[in-house]
């Protein structure tokens, strides 16, 4: 029994040993069939990669009956309006902006404005407390009453002169009626003593009449004084010469204001007063573009800072080019009636040049430069490239204007231009050109 015990466990030792070995060669079959397969894959993803590379390569070229033959995008010659501008940069300024100074020497009574604050033209901005003008206006009111009982004075004696006048005048009359009538009657001494009575009652009446009108001229003056001294304590309440928004502040309620009408050095302003709906973008103009610059041209005004646009007009220029810069003092007035731009702000003028409507035109990516040559690649009707020489004259962003070299409608190529030569037959398709507008104003 013990030894067909041995004999079994030998035969099971060997069946596995056998069973072992078979599946590792099974193992190895799989492994060797999986690795040709990751190969064949590797290659077929290599050839794909090969050919579309490939294909990018050549350009689009597609494979026809007749053989390899590129496409290219393609734009006409079409008549085109189109303007030249110049864009310069510079700050924008108020269109007014004074220190307000007193015109009277006084302490601040009143300080109705502040930083920022919008008044209006004539608005009262500050009172002044003058003492020695309000005494002066009551000393020139009691003047013109004085002259005026003086002038009533005069008038009762200039009536008076008058009346008594009238009455020797009438009987110096009488006697030397009577005298020439009938001689004898009256003696001539009667008549002379009359004639000297209405003579110095004439006279009389003359003294009184200028006695009249010297009171009437020192109520004049008198009437004269009280209305400068008026004038100059109405100074005492400084107001805004025009509409506008404060921009500094100097003085405090009780600052003693010196006169500004003087050289003094002393005199300090009220405020600083700017206009704030009206702006002034005051740009130096190259000596290059001096001849197309004119009044009243529209102008496109774009401030970065605000990211908009507003509308501006070429109001005054300087009509001389400095000689040290070579450039043109040129303003251009930008409205602000919603009070949005601000002092100070940086701000790009686009001043208008020149403009040509109707103009043979073609996209600026189909031209060529090469030293002072330009060039331009054309498909003719049988689909073979030429090379034309061209002349331009203006160009804008988008377009330039074709002065000889090509006539309207012909095909220009705008993309592809690298792989295609001249003589090379081509397929071409019709491609849109972006057009770049700025943004309008507001």
């Amino acid at each position: 029994m013990p030894s067909e015990r041995i004999l079994w466990a030998r035969e099971a030792s060997v069946r596995g040993k056998l069973m072992k070995r078979r599946l590792c060669k099974r193992r190895t079959i799989r492994s060797g069939t999986l690795s040709r397969l990751v190969l064949l894959l590797s290659g077929i993803l290599l050839v794909g990669l090969i050919l579309f590379f490939s294909s990018c390569s050549q350009g689009g070229k597609k494979v026809e009956a007749g053989g390899p033959m590129a496409t290219v995008g393609v734009a006409n010659v079409t008549k085109k309006s189109l303007g030249r501008e110049l864009t310069l940069s510079s700050e924008l300024v108020p269109f007014q902006e004074i220190d307000v100074y007193a015109k009277e020497s006084g302490y601040v009574k009143d300080l109705k404005v502040d930083y920022g604050t919008h008044v209006k033209a004539g608005e009262v901005m500050a009172v002044l407390e003058i003492p020695e003008l309000e005494a002066q206006l009551q000393q020139d009111q009691e003047e013109i009453k004085n002259a005026t009982n003086q002038v009533t004075r005069a008038q009762h004696e200039l009536g008076r002169y008058q009346a008594m006048y009238k009455a020797l005048h009438l009987e110096y009359t009488r006697l030397n009626g009577v005298f020439q009538s009938q001689p004898g009657i009256v003696a001539q001494q009667e008549v002379d003593d009359a004639q000297g009575k209405d003579l110095a009652a004439a006279s009389q009446v003359d003294a009184g009449q200028a006695a009249l009108d010297a009171a009437e001229s020192q109520l004049g003056a008198a009437k004269a004084k009280l209305i400068h001294d008026q004038t100059l304590f109405n100074y005492s309440k400084i107001t805004a010469p025009f509409a506008g928004v404060v921009t500094e502040r100097y003085a405090n309620l009780g600052t003693l204001m010196q006169a500004g009408t003087g050289s003094s050095t002393q005199a300090m302003p009220l405020v600083r007063l700017s206009q704030d709906d009206l702006f002034r973008l005051v740009i130096p103009v190259p000596e290059a573009y001096v001849r197309d610059i004119k009044i009243g041209e529209q102008v496109d005004v774009r401030v970065p800072s605000l990211g908009r646009s507003f509308p501006g007009k070429i109001s005054r220029f300087s009509v001389e080019v400095r000689s040290d810069t070579r450039t043109m003092h040129t303003e251009v007035d930008v409205a602000n009636p919603q009070r949005v731009l601000l002092p100070g702000l940086y701000a790009e003028a686009e001043l208008p040049l020149e403009e040509r409507t109707d103009r043979p035109s073609v996209p600026v990516q189909a031209l060529s430069h090469e030293g002072n040559t330009t060039t331009a690649l054309v498909v003719s009707p049988d689909g073979t490239v030429q090379q034309r020489t061209v002349q331009v004259g203006i160009q804008t962003s988008t377009y330039a204007e074709i002065l000889s070299g090509l006539n309207e409608g012909e095909q220009v190529i705008v993309s592809d231009r690298s792989g295609v030569k001249p003589g090379e037959k081509v397929h071409p398709q019709h491609i849109e050109v972006l057009e770049y507008h700025e943004p309008p104003a507001q």
